[in-house]
Formats: structure tokens, C-alpha cells, sequence
């Protein structure tokens, strides 16, 4: 998967992290900021995509569609489609162009909108990278885990970077008898549960 990823799906990595990193320093504001997973937290959650089993495919935070290009890469490896959501409308046009030059838009479904809201639409989620705003994590983790097939995984950004915000989900799923839960120390910190 990693050694074969196409040219434009490269060069778009690149384009985005180029952009992350310049918005990190130059004061852009927080929300406009793509606020995106560096490379190897990229990498680990195509392991883990890869590795799911087959079912529904889900992506709950956008932005401009980085992390999604990684998922994307072991959704066309073992023949899936995941659907992204995504609630900033400028960002929305940013994704659309990122799956548009990286020729994936068979791969993605994009929906506009609070995930929150379309959630009970899916069953045997098999698959799920949630990296949204943080006041949403807990809403996100009551819908998402019900509607979860057995061995299905949900892999939850920003564990250890906002640890404190996050408190009240992390200790919620750490201690959920649904699922065996961990926290993996690789980018800001994966939360990594595994439903039963």
C-alpha cells in the first residue's frame, strides 16, 4: 500500500502538508486551519483500515481530505468506499478538489453536515477515523458504537494533545464493556477501540 502510492495522491500529501505546517506559524485562525494528522499517524490508520473487517467505512472530520487520501489508499487496496463528513463548507470545496486531482472519487462519498446527524443512517460500521471538533467526540462515540459490527474498529485522534477535553469520552470508552480500548502514543495520540 505504501510503496505504490500514485504520483497525485503524493504530490496532494505534500500540497496539504505544506499548507498545514504554514498555517501553523503564520497565525491562521483555528477554525480555517486544516488542522490535519501528520504522515505516520496517516500511515497507521491505513494499517488499521486495511485490517478491518468488511462493512461500512466511515470518516467523521474532513477537512481538506488528508487523512482521507490515507484511508482511501487500503479502501481501493481491498475493494471498499468510505464516506467522509464534513460540517465547514469551505473546507467541503477544498476536499472535493483533493479527491478530484487525486482520482478518488469513486473511492469517497462526501456528505456536508454534522455526522451527528446521519450517523443512525449506518449499521455494521466496520471502520471508523474520527477527528472532528472535540466537543463532538462523546456524542460521535454513543452513536457510533452501537451501530458497530463485531471486531469493528474506531480509531479516535488527538488522545494524548487534548487528553483534558477529551476526558470524559476517553474514560467512557476505556471502561466500556463494548469494546477493548487503548490509547497509542503515535501523533497526537490514537484512541484505538476494538468493538466486542
Amino acid at each position: 500500500m505504501f510503496h505504490n502510492i500514485p504520483k497525485a495522491i503524493q504530490e496532494r500529501m505534500r500540497y496539504l502538508e505544506s499548507i498545514n505546517k504554514r498555517d501553523r506559524v503564520n497565525g491562521t485562525p483555528d477554525q480555517r486551519r486544516l488542522r490535519q494528522i501528520p504522515p505516520e499517524t496517516g500511515k497507521f490508520i491505513a494499517l488499521l483500515a486495511g485490517a478491518a473487517p468488511e462493512g461500512t467505512y466511515l470518516e467523521i472530520g474532513t477537512s481538506a481530505g488528508y487523512s482521507t487520501l490515507w484511508l482511501a489508499l487500503a479502501c481501493k487496496e481491498i475493494g471498499r468506499r468510505i464516506v467522509t463528513f464534513e460540517i465547514d463548507k469551505e473546507k467541503c470545496d477544498l476536499a472535493r478538489e483533493t479527491f478530484r486531482r487525486t482520482g478518488i472519487k469513486k473511492t469517497v462519498e462526501l456528505v456536508i453536515g454534522d455526522a451527528r446527524e446521519y450517523l443512525q443512517n449506518y449499521k455494521n460500521i466496520s471502520f471508523c477515523f474520527l477527528d472532528a471538533e472535540k466537543d463532538a467526540y462523546y456524542d460521535c462515540y454513543e452513536k457510533l458504537i452501537p451501530r458497530m459490527m463485531r471486531g469493528g474498529l474506531l480509531v479516535a485522534d488527538n488522545a494524548i494533545s487534548h487528553k483534558e477535553i477529551l476526558k470524559p469520552m476517553l474514560a467512557r470508552a476505556l471502561a466500556d464493556k463494548r469494546v477493548d480500548a487503548l490509547v497509542v502514543p503515535i501523533g497526537s495520540g490514537e484512541l484505538v477501540c476494538r468493538k466486542l
